[in-house]
């Protein structure tokens, strides 16, 4: 398996796994000031959401390995899988869950509809793994004129990213359908049914879908999201905690993040035993495991890392402007690093920027 992304990935973090492995065996105080004068509280569960796709493997592997419960201890853990980032905010916006890993562009979305009030991200998860598949006979921008193509949802990160594409390449899109180009907002199960129907022309979307039509449908990749973006980082799922909840349970929010880490650590170390992990995990969620090609060539296309890559946002933003899926308005204060910060510091790893849109 290439795992070159990846390792580069932790390299530029500063040698965490060592450190993370230190840090498990020393034990870690608390990183936030009202946490550490309150000490922790009686909160019964925390609530997360997740995705059961292979950028969300820090999740699937943090639930299938006990990662997340041996770092909360007496806090049960109660998940919830949504198909697309809109949905999840939603329940999170509603108190159904606490927290949930999620594309950037929902977060960006729920930040500036409450002016800033809403949610923070407190890590990265993965970055990479999305693509534009499509169908024999398109072999380049001009060919989709008049194609119908699908995303997960309407506002989510793959359909601003395909909306945005299309705009750069001189297609006009609606949100309410048709235009140069249809887009439009499909399951992801049923855009694998649709297109080997015939019923569509193509897709974006993210990991293992893409390699779902790859590989089951015959689909090819016209466009790779990581040839649009500066090294090929760009963040398709981040860790995105509600702020009434952080503010009133510090400790517990820090006790997540351990698990995340761990979870990210152990994706790192164990690239051979990943595949299995993820297919239980998947089956334990959906009742479906990928076919072994499926699932090796998704987790060729992604790296898992804490670092939620702040530095796209702005450009995120302004995709989702030109794609008339989000509102316009500020991003400063999205980021909450410090937690995630004082734990990679605490294990000798750099610390990972908010690129000025928050705490870090």
């Amino acid at each position: 398996m290439n795992i070159t992304r990846r390792n580069r990935t932790f390299t530029a973090l500063g040698g965490l796994a060592m450190g993370l492995t230190a840090l498990a065996l020393a034990g870690c105080a608390p990183a936030s000031g009202a946490a550490a004068e309150g000490g922790k509280d009686d909160l019964a569960e925390v609530r997360l959401g997740y995705f059961a796709n292979v950028t969300h493997a820090p999740a699937l592997v943090g639930l299938s390995e006990g990662l997340f419960q041996d770092s909360l201890g007496d806090v049960d853990l109660k998940t919830e899988v949504f198909n697309a980032g809109p949905a999840a905010i939603e329940a999170l916006s509603a108190g159904a869950i606490d927290a949930t890993y999620i594309g950037p562009n929902p977060s960006i979305n729920t930040f500036i509809q409450s002016g800033g009030t809403s949610a923070h991200i407190i890590a990265g998860a993965t970055s990479g793994g999305a693509a534009l598949v499509v169908r024999d006979g398109i072999d380049s921008p001009a060919d989709l004129k008049g194609a119908n193509i699908a995303t997960p949802q309407l506002g989510n990160t793959q359909d601003v990213a395909l909306r945005s594409w299309l705009a750069d390449e001189g297609f006009e899109t609606s949100v309410s359908g048709g235009g140069d180009v249809n887009v439009t907002p499909t399951e992801n199960a049923q855009t694998l049914t649709l297109f080997q129907d015939g019923q569509l022309d193509g897709a974006w979307l993210p990991e293992p879908w893409v390699s779902r039509l790859v590989v089951e449908a015959g689909a090819h990749v016209l466009v790779d999201e990581a040839d649009l973006w500066k090294d090929g980082a760009f963040p398709t799922t981040v860790l995105l905690v509600r702020a009434e909840f952080a503010e009133q349970h510090p400790d517990v929010v820090e006790e997540l993040l351990e698990g995340h880490i761990a979870a990210v650590q152990w994706l790192d170390e164990n690239s051979d035993e990943a595949p299995a992990v993820i297919n239980d995990a998947l089956d334990e969620a959906t009742g479906k495991t990928l076919d072994d090609a499926v699932l090796a060539r998704a987790l060729e296309n992604v790296t898992f890392t804490v670092d939620p890559v702040a530095s796209t946002f702005e450009t995120l933003v302004d995709n989702g402007l030109a794609a008339g899926t989000q509102k316009d308005g500020s991003i400063d204060g999205l980021f909450d690093l410090r937690a995630l910060n004082a734990l990679l510091e605490k294990a000798g790893a750099e610390p990972v920027s908010a690129a000025g849109l928050g705490e870090d």
